[in-house]
């Protein structure tokens, strides 16, 4: 089976041919830096992060651009109350968001283009729209003549009328229709501003991505993500305005994630329900929140909930589990063992690995891939239990398994060794001396280190080949 995805441009599954054969360009919108980032942009930042490893995994060379908005009305309000300019404000929650996605295991994109560093190609883009007839100066501003582009709406597959119905006028817009949207917006007063054309101003939202995605992915791309929010009016401006600009088809693949809700209302400030990923990786841990997110599929919309979040840090801790008694059994039990059928593990972690492909393959199902790494672990777990020596080949194999699944699904995390934590030769110490006393029958200080150890999420497993430990997720 060929990966699959559903394309919202065509409502459908459709098999994923790329334009240019091994190669893949893929947009994904990233975040308006003027403050953390909420736990629901956490989900799309997770999810097409998700796929754009198993893209990689198959083989394909992955251009994945994300960009920051560095420039807009938001930025400029916080700015302007902190007393600080819009240029501060970005860097540092460009770096707060750094911080953050890479706690969640997010990959760093291949490029992470800024709005404010690429006002020549958005002017130049503007530009060409104006040129074929699509787009009007009116004052200092520049806005797109959505009636003059009869394939609007095609993404969101409503027609004019009805998203006239909702459509309305800001105050200051000096536009024809209300349908309308900013390329340019001339300067005000206080807010940062770039020579253009059509007198100093800055760029609207939508042109930024745009502009970007074509400098880095050409004129037309594979794939463009973000959450379903952005479907209306921001992707359906991007495909009118790209299109007007080059006349092609600006992206071939569609793809939007459900939404994700808190405590089943759709999360937002006026429900007091607004949760920045900040303040949920201070409650919970960066595994679980990332297996969390991938346990439904990503188009459904997903509720972030205290019982789901302790599920996921469960299934984190029994991932974790499995591969440290893998490893721990590897040098302590490993040796020839003719009664251990191989063949058969072997066959068995081929019909799962087939498994978990094709659920990758439809639509890129992680609920469904979750539930097959779990199979393996409880293959990889019976197999322990009912072997007390197992031939290297069997560990060889479950770890390179488990390696494969967690790097495309990033749940499992790095092994305590690779963590570097400054405390594990302590930990180690602590360990030898309660072997000591258990040796000595000192049961009050065996018991005691135990104790110690387990107050800072230190867990121990006594076992005949020693003493295992783990931190607790």
């Amino acid at each position: 089976m060929s990966l699959t995805l559903y394309n919202d441009l065509t409502r459908k599954k459709e098999p994923f041919v790329p334009l240019k054969e091994g190669e893949v360009s893929f947009y994904s919108c990233g975040p308006t830096v003027y403050d953390y980032f909420h736990i629901g942009n956490a989900r799309p930042f997770i999810v097409f992060d998700v796929l754009r490893r198993y893209l990689e995994h198959q083989g394909y060379k992955v251009t994945f651009v994300q960009n920051f908005t560095d420039i807009d009305d938001k930025m400029i309000h916080r700015a302007h109350r902190e007393g600080i300019t819009v240029p501060e404000l970005a860097e540092r929650f460009i770096a707060e968001y750094r911080k953050d996605a890479g706690a969640l295991g997010i990959h760093e994109p291949t490029v992470a283009p800024r709005a404010t560093e690429h006002i020549p190609e958005i002017i130049d883009t503007i530009r060409k729209i104006i040129d074929n007839g699509h787009a009007y100066v009116s004052g200092g501003d520049v806005y797109f003549d959505v009636k003059s582009w009869p394939k609007y709406g095609v993404l969101c597959k409503q027609n004019l009328d009805d998203l006239e119905a909702g459509a309305r006028v800001e105050p200051g817009e000096v536009k024809r229709d209300p349908l309308d949207f900013a390329l340019w917006k001339g300067e005000k007063p206080g807010e940062p501003a770039w020579d253009s054309p059509w007198g100093r101003g800055r760029p609207g939202w939508h042109i930024e991505c745009s502009a970007m995605s074509s400098k880095y992915l050409g004129e037309t791309i594979d794939i463009h993500s973000g959450g379903v929010d952005l479907l209306f009016p921001h992707h359906e401006n991007e495909v009118a305005q790209s299109e007007a600009a080059t006349g092609k088809q600006f992206v071939r693949y569609w793809l939007h994630n459900g939404f994700l809700l808190i405590d089943s209302e759709k999360m937002s400030k006026s429900l007091g329900n607004f949760l920045t990923a900040r303040a949920a990786l201070e409650k919970y841990s960066p595994l679980a929140i990332r297996l969390f997110m991938l346990s439904a599929h990503y188009r459904s919309p997903i509720n972030f909930a205290p019982e789901g979040l302790q599920q996921a840090a469960a299934g984190v801790t029994r991932l974790r589990n499995c591969r440290g008694d893998l490893d721990f059994a590897a040098k302590n039990r490993a040796g020839d063992n003719s009664g251990f059928d191989m063949a058969a593990l072997t066959a068995g972690l081929e019909k799962l690995d087939a498994d978990f492909h094709t659920a990758m393959d439809d639509d890129f199902n992680t609920a469904a891939a979750l539930g097959v790494l779990f199979e393996v672990v409880h293959l990889i777990n019976t197999s322990l239990k009912d072997h007390e020596v197992l031939p290297p080949e069997f560990f060889e194999v479950c770890r390179r398994a488990l390696d494969t699944y967690d790097g495309i699904l990033g749940v499992i995390g790095p092994d305590e060794a690779e963590e570097g934590s400054p405390e594990d030769a302590e930990i180690e110490k602590l360990i030898e001396e309660r072997a000591a006393a258990r040796k000595a029958k000192n049961f009050a200080r065996s018991d005691e280190i135990r104790d110690q150890l387990r107050d800072r999420g230190i867990v121990l497993e006594d076992t005949p080949q020693g003493t295992k430990w783990k931190r607790e997720i």
